[in-house]
């Protein structure tokens, strides 16, 4: 089986290596590694190139922001299996993909998910919130649920027959996807109970309130255009339930 991984990078030369040497260092070895950049100007063009052909596919183009460029990057794939990890992020474990391929080939599945951690941005090793997913409910949904974005693991075919990221969300297309696949058209799905990926903290939906608000109303929006009906508090129970990932 060949896992598709794509970064997703702009002007970020601080963490990109530790990205790129992430994937690099996986157990598992049929990789096909796309790092997508939107025309970076700080060096990280540079540090990316430094790795040569190590890198399956690499493009430095301006991009219309992360979901045009990962939408890029899905259709640069030529794997079974397509994940992301993105610039500020690196895997739980060097064995993160060998867990990932395990699950969909045990289990005949469509996709997979995992836990998360979210750490120091200077200090990765620092734990600051743990995402622990749990078994997958369809119900959940209707709660705020949702799994880690970046643990999503989705057959390329899928990608395929239900389209990419809509580009219309400004910070909830990852949301509003696993929507659409999971709960609309009821891919199956498989828990990994072990952590994936350290996230570095600072994501964009969450920098500011104001960017807050925006996702929340995005989220609402997630169903609306999928014709969908979420209950009243499904919209606020999402932002609610990151408080016990703190615990």
């Amino acid at each position: 089986m060949k896992v598709s991984i794509i970064t997703i990078v702009y002007n970020n030369r601080e963490t990109i290596a530790d990205a790129i040497k992430s994937v690099l260092g996986q157990t598992y070895k049929n990789i096909e590694y796309i790092v997508v950049d939107g025309l970076s100007t700080d060096g990280t063009v540079d540090i990316i190139r430094s790795y040569g052909s190590r890198i399956t596919k690499f493009v430095s183009e301006k991009d219309g922001g992360l979901y045009d460029a990962i939408n890029k990057g899905i259709r640069m794939a030529t794997g079974d299996v397509v994940g992301l990890l993105h610039s500020d992020d690196i895997f739980g474990s060097p064995d993160a993909i060998e867990h990932v391929v395990n699950a969909f080939q045990m289990h005949a599945t469509d996709s997979v998910y995992a836990d998360l951690v979210y750490v120091d941005r200077a200090k990765p090793d620092k734990i600051i919130r743990n995402w622990k997913s749990g078994a997958y409910k369809r119900q959940n949904f209707i709660y705020g649920w949702m799994p880690p974005h970046p643990t999503f693991y989705v057959k390329k075919t899928v990608y395929d027959r239900l389209g990419l990221y809509n580009m219309s969300f400004k910070s909830a297309a990852d949301y509003e996807l696993m929507l659409r696949y999971l709960y609309k058209h009821t891919i199956t799905t498989y828990y990994i109970p072990e952590t994936l990926v350290r996230m570095r903290v600072g994501g964009k939906s969450n920098v500011t309130l104001k960017n807050r608000i925006r996702a929340n109303k995005e989220d609402y929006k997630a169903w609306i255009i999928n014709d969908l009906n979420p209950r009243i508090y499904t919209r606020f129970l999402k932002p609610l339930r990151k408080i016990f990932q703190f615990v």
